[in-house]
């Protein structure tokens, strides 16, 4: 069995102290247990790609290699040394095995256990792709329900979704225009409304209006 193996690490930085951290930040740490556990299946490495940069980086120069080389079949099986450093999004990461799945090529992840070159790996694997495709399906019903919630009872606070109304007496509109020669833009944001509902009340006249009337953009 021909293998690959990729390493990645998020900290751009060699000089960060601590056994954890010396552990999960050095590549060479991941490599040198994948080339061992290698040795044990009796798989041959052919190459080894790293990284250093977030996970949350879809596009990678060690991962674009990679994914170029296991579309011509230079190995059959990819190690990384756990989930997150191929991808730490559940969507990314599944995308990236489905690739290699296409293109003939297993995964590896030491911690987790998972072998898809083997009958339990590709049943893990299944379970692993449903529940995420489960937990998209659970967010949009979410989205779908709370949007609908705000359109029947307007905003948490109780007020209606949109523009609040404007309020303002209609003789302030013409007084505004006439006598201070204000633009329609400074009026409307004098009164807290908009250019076209200034505009509008202009255009109609004070008429009979109350003293006080409510006003929006799609008021008569």
């Amino acid at each position: 069995m021909k293998a690959a193996i990729y390493s990645r690490v998020s900290t751009t930085s060699k000089s960060r102290c601590g056994a954890a951290v010396v552990f999960d930040q050095n590549p060479q740490v991941h490599v040198d247990t994948l080339r061992e556990v290698a040795r044990r299946l009796g798989w041959e490495i052919q190459a080894v790609y790293s990284d250093r940069a977030s996970g949350g980086k879809e596009s990678r120069p060690g991962l674009d290699r990679l994914m170029a080389d296991a579309r011509r079949r230079r190995f059959d099986v990819v190690m990384v040394f756990r989930f997150d450093r191929l991808s730490r999004s559940v969507r990314h990461f599944l995308q990236v095995v489905d690739e290699l799945r296409g293109a003939g090529v297993g995964l590896y992840s030491h911690e987790q256990s998972l072998d898809t070159t083997t009958p339990m790996g590709q049943f893990a694997l299944t379970i692993f792709a449903a529940l995420a495709e489960l937990e998209r399906l659970v967010i949009r019903e979410r989205i779908t329900a709370g949007l609908e919630f705000a359109r029947r009872h307007g905003t948490k606070s109780g007020n209606a979704i949109g523009r609040p109304r404007a309020v303002f007496r209609r003789d302030q509109v013409r007084q505004l225009r006439e006598q201070q020669r204000l633009s329609w833009r400074k009026i409307a944001r004098e009164l807290g409304s908009t250019i076209g509902t200034v505009r509008r009340v202009y255009e109609q006249g004070i008429g009979d209006a109350r003293p006080c009337q409510n006003l929006s953009e799609g008021s008569q």
